[in-house]
C-alpha cells in the first residue's frame, strides 16, 4: 500500500467529507435484499462520525444509463444504511443540484447524507470535468471506500480526488489493497490459485501475472475446457474459446518451465442440453460424449483439488467450478468452497460469483478475506494500478 494516504491522517472534524461508497446493492420491491455492501461501509462511516465529520456518501446503483430511473433511487438504500448505522441518514433527491447543495450546507458535525444515484447523470461515467468539479465543490476532503468501483475512471472515483488536496483510502479500500498486495508481493508457500468461471479470456491477464508467483494452479469452470482442448483432449460440445487455445497452450508450457503444477479436471458432470433440469452424468474428462457439454467438475476432481488446497499456506479462489446457480451442477463449487474454508492457510476469495457462493453456503466467516470487488479484484491481480487507487496516490 505504498503511498496510499490513510484515513487516520485525514483532518475531518467540522469538515464536509465526500465518501465514495459502493451501495450497488440488489433491491426487491424497494427493499435492500442483501446488506453485505452496506455493512462493509459501516466502519469508515462510523469513524468519520465519531471524529465529527459531516459525511456525504456518493454511490451508483444499477445501470440507469444516464437517466433517472425511479426504481434505482438511493433513498431506500439510505434508509436501510441508517438502520444498520443506528443513526439518521438523509437522502438527497439529486447529485449536485439544488436539493443536494441545500442538504449538504445544512449538515451538522456527525450527520450523514447520501447523494442521489450518480449514474442518473451521464457525466459520471464520462468523468466529465464540470460534473467532477461540482461534486468536489460539495466538500473539503475525499475518502474512497468503494473498492468495487476502483477500476472505473469515473468522475466520483478519479475526478473528485484530483480536485481536492485532502484525500484518503477508507477502511474497506485499504484492506482490499493490503490483502491483494500480499498475494502478489509476499505470499506464504505453497501458494495455490483456483480459477474458474465461464471465459478463459477474462482471466488471461490474471493467469499471466500469477504464473511467476503461484506454486499450483487449479482450473475449473467452463474455462477449463479451453485448457483441456489445448492439451489435445476432445471435450465434446463443451464451451471452448478456439481463438485462445494457442495462448493457453503457451501458458501451459510456461507453467511447466517454471515448475508450476497445473491441475485440470479428471472428471466432469455433463449434459446434452443447457437447462437447470437437464439429465446429467459424471464421466472421465477424456470420455465426454461428442454431443455432451460439461457444466461442473466431477467428484474425483473435487478430491484432487481439495488435496492441493488443504495444505496450502496461501489460497486465491476466483470463479465458480460450474453452473452453481443450478443445484444439479453446484457440487463442484461447493466442494471447493468447503475445502478453502477448511484450509488453515491465508485464504482470499475474489468477488463476484465465488464470493456469492461462499456467502450462500454460510462459509464467508471461515475465509480470511472475501473481496467486495469482482472486476476490480481481477484487474488488481493482473498487476494493474486501479484508477481509483492511483488517484489517491497522485504525487502526495
Amino acid at each position: 500500500m505504498s503511498g496510499l494516504p490513510q484515513l487516520d491522517d485525514l483532518e475531518v472534524a467540522g469538515r464536509t467529507v465526500l465518501v465514495r461508497v459502493d451501495f450497488n446493492v440488489p433491491l426487491d420491491g424497494g427493499t435492500v435484499a442483501d446488506d453485505l455492501r452496506l455493512e462493509e461501509s459501516l466502519p469508515t462511516v462510523r469513524r468519520l462520525r465519531e471524529r465529527g465529520a459531516r459525511t456525504v456518501l456518493m454511490s451508483h446503483l444499477g445501470r440507469p444509463k444516464g437517466k433517472v430511473v425511479e426504481d434505482l433511487r438511493l433513498a431506500p438504500v439510505a434508509a436501510r444504511f441508517g438502520e444498520l448505522l443506528g443513526a439518521p441518514v438523509q437522502a438527497a433527491s439529486d447529485t449536485v443540484g439544488e436539493d443536494a447543495r441545500a442538504k449538504v450546507a445544512a449538515l451538522a458535525d456527525g450527520d450523514v447524507l447520501v447523494l442521489e444515484n450518480l449514474r442518473f447523470d451521464p457525466r459520471e461515467e464520462a468523468n466529465d470535468p464540470e460534473f467532477a468539479a461540482a461534486l468536489a465543490g460539495l466538500g473539503q476532503a475525499y475518502v474512497d471506500d468503494a473498492f468495487g468501483a476502483a477500476h472505473r475512471a469515473h468522475a466520483s472515483v478519479v475526478g473528485v480526488p484530483e480536485r481536492l488536496d485532502d484525500v484518503a483510502a477508507g477502511d474497506l479500500l485499504a484492506r482490499e489493497v493490503g490483502v491483494l498486495s500480499r498475494l502478489l508481493e509476499d505470499p506464504d508457500r505453497p501458494f495455490t490459485a483456483i480459477l474458474g468461471g465461464a471465459k478463459v479470456s477474462d482471466k488471461l491477464g490474471v493467469l499471466d501475472n500469477l504464473l511467476g508467483r503461484v506454486d499450483r494452479l487449479l482450473v475449473g469452470g467452463a474455462m477449463c475446457f479451453t485448457f483441456i482442448a489445448a492439451s489435445g483432449v476432445s471435450v465434446g460440445a463443451s464451451r471452448v474459446e478456439q481463438d485462445r487455445v494457442d495462448t493457453v497452450r503457451d501458458l501451459l508450457a510456461r507453467a511447466e518451465e517454471r515448475g508450476v503444477q497445473v491441475l485440470l479436471p479428471v472428471d466432469v458432470v455433463v449434459t446434452r442440453e443447457f437447462a437447470e433440469d437437464a439429465e446429467a452424468e459424471t464421466v472421465p474428462v477424456d470420455a465426454i460424449p461428442p454431443d455432451a457439454m460439461g457444466l461442473d467438475i466431477g467428484p474425483e476432481t473435487v478430491e484432487r483439488f481439495a488435496a492441493r488446497i488443504t495444505d496450502a499456506q496461501t489460497i486465491l479462489w476466483n470463479g465458480p467450478m460450474g453452473v452453481f446457480e443450478w443445484e444439479r451442477f453446484a457440487a463442484g463449487t461447493e466442494g471447493v468452497a468447503r475445502a478453502v474454508a477448511a484450509a488453515g492457510g491465508f485464504s482470499v476469495v475474489g468477488g463476484g460469483d465465488s464470493a456469492a457462493a461462499v456467502r450462500k453456503l454460510g462459509l464467508a466467516g471461515q475465509v480470511s478475506h472475501v473481496s467486495t470487488g469482482g472486476g476490480a479484484a481481477l484487474e488488481f491481480l493482473e498487476g494493474t494500478d486501479l484508477p481509483g487507487v492511483a488517484a489517491l496516490r497522485k504525487d502526495r
